[in-house]
Formats: C-alpha cells, sequence, structure tokens
C-alpha cells in the first residue's frame, strides 16, 4: 500500500488526473474505481444498524447499502428481512405479528417465517395456499455487539465473516463501559469517513467547539500514515501551534484563557501529552490516536478513553453516523463515567463538535477536487480501501464492485 508523498494523489498516472486545460486538480475517482462505485456503500462487511433496545416486536424500516430492510424481534433474537413483500410491494415493516417466528404483511396477510423468510401463510387464502413455501423474502445475518444490532450486507451471497474479527481488537478482548449517539445525517457515507480521519480539518473547523474550549488545537502538523494489520494510523512528526504566512501574517490557535500545550510531539489524543494513560489503551501500543480500517471505522485514542466512529451507509446521499465513547473501567468506577458522558460529553462531543463534521459532511461535493499535502490521509484511506475490496471481492469470486440487486425477492416454481 503506497503511503507517502508517492501515493496516487501526487502521482501523474491514471484517467483521475486528465482534465481540460483551466481545471485544477482531480476531476473524478476512476483510480480507485472500487471506491468510486461505493456511493451506497461496501458490501461484504458488518453495519451497525441501531440500538439493540429499539427493536422490539413491532418490525422497523431501515436502509442499508440502499437496500430496504425492516428489523424486529421475536423470543430473544432479532431479524433482518428486506422490506417488501413480494405479492404487491407493500413493506413488511407496516405489518406486525400475528404468529409466533413470523411477520405478516398488513394488505393480505402474506406471513413469512423469520429466520429463512420463506412464506410460511396467506391469512386471505386459508390454509391450502399453493404459494405456501415456494415464495420467499431475503434474509440478513444479524448479530448484537456494543448494545447494537449489527447487519450483514453480502456480496454474493457469501456466509458472513465473524463479526469480532471486524470489530476493533480492544473492544473484544477488554471490558468497558460505553455511551454513544446513533442519528441519520446527510452527505455520502465516504465524506464522513474522509471527514473523521482528515487530518487538516479538526486544528481549524473545531478550533471554536466547545469540547476544545480551554485547550488549543494545533495549527498545523507534519504527519505520516502508517500501515498496522488491517488499520492505517495517522502519526504526527511534527505539532505546530502557530505560523508567519508570508504576506498575511500571523496565526495561532493559543488564547490567553486556553490551556498551554506542550511543547513536545504527541500521538495519544489531538491536544497534548498526557502524565498517565489507561492501561488498556497503553497496551494496544498505537503507533498514532488516529486509525481507520474497513468498511470505514474510525478510531480516536485518547490517553483515558477511546472514541470510535462508525459511518453506515444508507444510499448515495445519506448515512447514519453513530459515534461510540468508549472507557475501559467496570464495576462502581461506570456509575462515574456515565454521569460524565450523560451530563457533558454527550452534548459537547457527539452533539456541537460532531455536529460541525455533519454540517461539512452534508456540503461537501467532490470531485472535483484540488488536494493538499495533508490529504495523504485521504488517499492512503482510498488506496487501503481499493486493496482491500479486491481481495474481498477475489475470494467471494465477484466480477464488479457493488453488483447490481434487481429483486431481493425469490420465487420458486
Amino acid at each position: 500500500m503506497t503511503t507517502g508523498e508517492g501515493s496516487l494523489a501526487s502521482q501523474g498516472t491514471g484517467r483521475g488526473n486528465r482534465r481540460p486545460a483551466g481545471q485544477p486538480g482531480r476531476q473524478d475517482w476512476s483510480s480507485w474505481p472500487h471506491y468510486d462505485a461505493a456511493a451506497p456503500g461496501f458490501r461484504g462487511y458488518w453495519y451497525p444498524v441501531t440500538w439493540a433496545s429499539h427493536i422490539t416486536g413491532e418490525p422497523l424500516p431501515f436502509t442499508l447499502c440502499g437496500e430496504k430492510i425492516t428489523l424486529i424481534r421475536d423470543g430473544g433474537t432479532a431479524y433482518a428481512l428486506h422490506n417488501r413483500c413480494p405479492h404487491r410491494g407493500v413493506p413488511l415493516s407496516e405489518g406486525n405479528q400475528q404468529f409466533p417466528g413470523t411477520v405478516s404483511c398488513p394488505y393480505h396477510g402474506w406471513t413469512f417465517d423469520l429466520p429463512t423468510g420463506k412464506l410460511a401463510a396467506v391469512i386471505t387464502d386459508g390454509p391450502g395456499c399453493r404459494l405456501v413455501g415456494k415464495v420467499e423474502v431475503k434474509t440478513y445475518p444479524v448479530e448484537e455487539r456494543l448494545g447494537m444490532v449489527w447487519v450483514y450486507m453480502p456480496v454474493a451471497d457469501e456466509d458472513p465473516p465473524p463479526i469480532d474479527e471486524q470489530l476493533p481488537e480492544e473492544l473484544v478482548s477488554n471490558g468497558f463501559v460505553m455511551g454513544g449517539r446513533i442519528e441519520p445525517r446527510g452527505g455520502n457515507w465516504r465524506f464522513a469517513c474522509e471527514n473523521g480521519f482528515d487530518e487538516g480539518h479538526a486544528k481549524y473547523l473545531h478550533r471554536t467547539a466547545l469540547w476544545r474550549l480551554f485547550k488549543a488545537m494545533p495549527t498545523w502538523n507534519i504527519t505520516r500514515i502508517v500501515p498496522q494489520g488491517r488499520w492505517i494510523f495517522r502519526v504526527q512528526d511534527e505539532v505546530h501551534w502557530e505560523a508567519d504566512f508570508p504576506g498575511v501574517g500571523r496565526w495561532s490557535n493559543k488564547r490567553w484563557w486556553k490551556q498551554q500545550p506542550p511543547k513536545e510531539t504527541f500521538n495519544l489524543g489531538n491536544t497534548g501529552k498526557a502524565d498517565t494513560v489507561d492501561p488498556v489503551i497503553e497496551a494496544q501500543e498505537f503507533p498514532g490516536f488516529a486509525s481507520l480500517a474497513m468498511p470505514g471505522m474510525l478510531r480516536i485514542a485518547y490517553p483515558n478513553f477511546i472514541h470510535y466512529e462508525f459511518y453506515v451507509p444508507v444510499d448515495a446521499d445519506s448515512h447514519r453516523y453513530v459515534g461510540v465513547m468508549v472507557n475501559f473501567t467496570e464495576g462502581w468506577e461506570t456509575l462515574g463515567f456515565y454521569a460524565k458522558y450523560l451530563g457533558a460529553i454527550r452534548w459537547l462531543f457527539h452533539g456541537q463538535f460532531s455536529g460541525q463534521d455533519a454540517w461539512m459532511v452534508d456540503v461537501t461535493d467532490a470531485p472535483p477536487e484540488k488536494l493538499y499535502r495533508p490529504d495523504i490521509s485521504l488517499t492512503a484511506w482510498r488506496n487501503l480501501s481499493e486493496e482491500e475490496y479486491a481481495k474481498k471481492l477475489a475470494a467471494v469470486g465477484a466480477d464488479a464492485p457493488n453488483p447490481p440487486r434487481n429483486s431481493p425477492d425469490k420465487k420458486g416454481a
């Protein structure tokens, strides 16, 4: 994987660099064909859809990777089905449960088995309906982790990999307490993911955030991207808090009421070096505080907690933002975390601070784009996604990214 200055962002190769005279920058993303085609999301991954507590015996509608699904719980287990009755196209999420282990369409009572999606009964056609067992709706694998319901979107009807292989490793092997926020947002999921890992924006966009009211943000950095396992990390080699810009003037993020920033370079958190680090976080030996993995999973490591963001594709124009903050503590100490999270962090960090990101993602319009030096974080991510998704397609024998799926309803003879 190319992550240095010789990356695709700076090389004069590929159709993405061909442009009419007078139009600077990259005109399209054809250098990353899989990424370019992934506007509705990468298939072949688990995605968190909503909080587990929100899924009950009443079906709810969602859209994931451009497909309409419905989630429902029966006997303590959550199920996901394609949200369309094959009879007349009525959403199954408008229906309810007439029999245990099933969901019934509200229009004519077509009733489907939750585990298999097979037609189990047609109430308005009587017990002898000849379509029973011959018609089915698509079902999707479901797991519950981190207090959320996760749905797997297959590439080619393959069996899903274990969900724990996709989660951040430290969340699988350690106890923790967590607070989070899930909300629908405008803008393509790729813009949200690139914003999260973007090296340059936080110093300027978030300088007015209340979350950083008393701590200065750097003005500019020298950063490199380091691959480690399935993650790429942003590593800070230099951190500069102010600078003189020739012909313009001096600019600084320092203010008299803000804590004085450290002189040394740091790679946990984004405002300075901590005196102590949580032992679980320290044991991970992260080379940098910001890391990203497929299919769009961001990890921001602070000295005493880790913030995660999952960018869940809805369609080409919208996504679901899933932000969770994790503290590796258990027992009575969790009460202190909940008090702090509900009392301040939820509305300061997952509210106003993250809301600034939501604003930018919603108004981003790229390509065309003219990249600059800090955008190595973006091109490294695109390179990673291109390489990893090519491997996934090869593993399942798929010929093209995100193959079209005309109708997930299946009918037998």
